[in-house]
């Protein structure tokens, strides 16, 4: 074997533009190439699928390939959705919504090669499934898993793929443009066309105020868990009755709550009233939980949609969303709040209240009221006078209309005297949400309408992605509101969760702070309080931040990304002067900007480090949506393919070079 000359984290030598034109026959017989994807997740599952549904179109016959994946954790999975993690941790996607495969309603370069959704793959799998159910992530493990085996044996004859069971540590450029990875094994990969970037969530350093916590814990023989995935964490630590302190009540939250109760041994049942009671197991810690809000993430309505039903966007056409686009390049990019939000607002509201009147019809002269609604709806702006007069109109009484500031903060101005008010308040609270989310996505006023704003992620993502906003409106609007307000509405967990979440409060093992919760490092223990529940203070000797870490380039822990900042061969995405803590990269095929603003061919990025040029980036592929996920790996695999065949067109054979053989799975 040669050995590459190329020095580790030597700065780039010359990047030069390729043309990803119409390509003729290769000039050699034996052309073989070499491209790596880092990250064995979806996304790199995807993009593995996405590069051998093209090889036979891009290379040709005689075109060889060979697929480096690189991840330590298994293929598929990847760390997230790992099988060997507890079964009590489950998705908030239904089983029929979720898909690795393109269908015909993705549009893209690539061929179509539809396969099985999460649902079909577990009717033979997971029988116990149904469509409508929420599997463990263990079980979408499983699928993942399938997907990657399924990639491999469908694979063109001439596309070999190695699997290593290492980590990307660094990544340099030979003289002659080809890329060289060096493993956390020892081994490197040289004489690498292309390289796709395809990691999930990475760790991160703790900033200075995580990092004062986590010391104080150590000095005060308490304990600190920083943002973490739940699976990741050791929590057997955590004895029997010890005060737990959780601050966030996200979907983290929900995975902690359910690993503190029936992860050791706890079990509910049904009541006579219809919810859950909770019978301890003795093993729980006493959970004390809170967040800015003070209220969980609203429950997910029971799905009536289907595998592929979906709100079809009536004023975020593909019209608008190109009027956008020509006056963000033109210099002019919208403001969210003042622009955008109100064509999003209208298409939630509209939803809200057409399913209001569909549920008071009882004859059919009224048959044709929501479409005549619809109409004059749409043409009032959003919360003008015209708007309130036509719900004045149709018999909508200012009690039952939609209040932005009622869903987000529904307390409204309440004062609560005592810890038991605030108590008996948000259990209600909780019993009427768990309620709303039975009436389902269609039926249900209130949940058909949170369902939209998942429906129309991907047509904000067109609008926002890649700078379509002004740098302070993304900041302000969309980092510090409407992407929170957008998790905490339609982005909750499945409805057992709520209603869990109420058995575990009545059986006082779970007690929820109110709005702002506070913690302080006092007196050797966690002091927790609310500043809207007086006289209510709760100390504790565990804090758990239960929250995801949010994506920072500047802060990863990730040795390959902390790598290429450091010596100049990536930067972060900047936007009118914000920092949105992403990977920067340019619009489609998303090649990889280095620190002097250069685009490099051969590099390309996808997923949740991208979280900033991306919006929304850790949301998976849905079928029959033309899923951006889906498009995304679609763009990136064609590009490095084509980066491939302009390697083999050279006449001149990539070289790989590794200290010993890999595991390898030919097609």
């Amino acid at each position: 074997m040669k050995t590459s000359s190329a020095a580790l984290g030597s700065p780039t030598v010359s990047i030069t533009a390729l043309e990803f034109g119409s390509l003729g026959p290769l000039n050699h017989a034996h052309a073989h190439a070499h491209v790596a994807i880092v990250g064995a997740g979806p996304r790199g599952t995807s993009s593995l699928e996405r590069i051998c549904s093209s090889a036979s179109e891009l290379l040709g016959p005689s075109g060889k390939l060979t697929v480096h994946v690189v991840d330590p954790s298994p293929p598929g999975p990847g760390m997230v959705w790992r099988r060997n993690q507890s079964s009590q941790l489950l998705m908030n996607t239904v089983t029929s919504q979720v898909t690795l495969f393109t269908d015909d309603s993705v549009v893209c370069a690539g061929p179509i090669r539809p396969g099985p959704s999460l649902y079909d793959w577990a009717k033979e799998a997971e029988p116990d499934l149904g469509a409508d159910d929420y599997a463990t992530r263990s079980q979408y493990g499983g699928y993942l898993e399938w997907v990657f085996g399924e990639v491999v044996r469908r694979a063109p004859v001439n596309v070999k793929i190695e699997i290593h069971s290492a980590l990307a540590v660094r990544l340099s450029e030979a003289i002659d443009g080809s890329q060289t990875l060096t493993l956390s094994s020892g081994k490197t990969l040289s004489g690498l066309a292309s390289v796709v970037l395809a990691q999930g969530h990475l760790p991160l350093h703790m900033d200075p105020d995580l990092y004062k916590l986590t010391r104080y814990a150590a000095e005060n023989d308490l304990r600190h868990f920083a943002p973490s995935n739940p699976a990741d964490l050791d929590l057997s630590v955590i004895l029997p009755g010890e005060s737990v302190l959780l601050r966030g009540l996200g979907l983290n939250f929900f995975d902690h709550m359910a690993l503190f109760t029936t992860g050791r041994g706890g079990r509910f049942s049904s009541s006579s009233e219809g919810g859950l009671v909770y019978h301890p197991s003795g093993n729980e810690p006493h959970m004390y939980a809170g967040s800015r809000r003070g209220i969980p993430y609203h429950a997910r309505g029971d799905n009536a949609k289907g595998a592929f039903g979906r709100h079809m966007p009536l004023v975020l056409t593909e019209e608008v969303i190109a009027k956008f686009h020509r006056r963000k390049n033109a210099g002019n990019a919208p403001d969210f709040v003042k622009e955008i939000w109100p064509l999003a607002a209208k298409e939630v509201e509209v939803v809200y209240y057409e399913a209001l009147l569909r549920a008071r019809q009882h004859g059919a002269s009224m048959a044709m009221a929501p479409i005549s609604f619809r109409q004059r709806f749409l043409a009032a702006p959003h919360e003008s006078r015209q708007e309130a007069q036509l719900l004045e109109e149709f018999g909508i009484a200012k009690a039952d209309r939609w209040s932005w500031e009622r869903i987000q903060r529904p307390q409204g101005n309440r004062a609560f005297a005592t810890a038991g008010a605030w108590k008996s308040w948000l259990l209600d609270y909780l019993k009427e949400d768990a309620r709303e989310a039975a009436l389902g996505n269609l039926d249900g006023p209130l949940k058909a309408a949170l369902d939209v704003m998942r429906d129309i992620r991907n047509e904000l993502r067109l609008i926002v992605d890649h700078n379509g906003v002004k740098g302070s409106s993304y900041r302000d609007h969309l980092d510090r509101w409407y992407t929170p307000l957008n998790a905490f509405l339609s982005i909750g967990p499945p409805r057992q969760r709520i209603e869990q979440m109420i058995a575990l409060m009545e059986a006082g093992v779970l007690d929820v702070l109110g709005p702002r919760m506070r913690v302080q490092a006092v007196d050797g223990v966690w002091v927790a309080s609310s500043p809207e529940i007086p006289d209510w203070t709760v100390r504790g000797t565990t804090l758990i931040e239960a929250r995801l870490p949010e994506p920072n380039l500047r802060h990863t822990a990730d040795r390959l990304l902390s790598h290429m900042l450091k010596t100049g061969q990536c930067r972060p995405h900047v936007l009118d002067g914000y920092e949105t803590g992403g990977i920067d990269i340019t619009d489609s095929p998303y090649q990889i900007v280095d620190a002097h603003g250069r685009a490099h061919p051969r590099r390309f990025a996808v997923g949740v480090p991208t979280e900033g040029v991306h919006w929304v980036t850790a949301a998976g592929a849905r079928p029959g949506v033309n899923s951006v996920t889906l498009t995304d790996t679609d763009a990136v695999a064609r590009a490095a393919l084509h980066v491939a065949r302009s390697e083999m067109d050279k006449g001149c054979e990539p070289v790989l070079e590794t200290s010993s053989l890999p595991m390898a799975i030919a097609a």
